[in-house]
């Protein structure tokens, strides 16, 4: 099994969560998160209200952070190159702010409700 965590834009997340969900991947844990890469934030990257005086505090070097979406997913070893591929292709726009995906192993997974193991605890 694989950990996939995804790091996207956040008008974004609807149609990465569409298209998982055509490859048979329904479950799935998404968080609203600030966050930056080495860009130091995008400015006009995204059209929401701020805190006031936020963005006066960041003013000629970037947001200090922009609103993300963190995506968890665990998959079988057998979906995982499939589901890293639906979010390459829902979320490459070749600009900065792109986002990242990190690939961890899983060693186990128990559903608590029905003491299910392994890949039946994630199907």
């Amino acid at each position: 099994m694989k950990e996939i965590i995804t790091i996207i834009r956040p008008k974004k997340v609807n149609a990465t969560k569409e298209a998982l969900v055509q490859l048979g991947i329904t479950s799935m844990t998404a968080i609203p998160v600030l966050g930056r890469g080495k860009q130091k934030g995008i400015d006009g990257e995204v059209n929401i209200e701020y805190r006031k005086g936020i963005l006066e505090q960041n003013k000629g070097v970037g947001m200090k952070y922009i609103p993300k979406r963190y995506l968890c997913l665990v998959v079988s070893d057998e979906n995982a190159v499939a589901v890293i591929d639906t979010i390459i292709k829902i979320n490459q726009t070749g600009q900065i702010g792109d986002g990242k995906i990190f690939v961890c192993p899983v060693e186990d997974a128990l559903r608590i409700r029905t003491d299910e193991q392994g890949e039946d605890a994630i199907n």
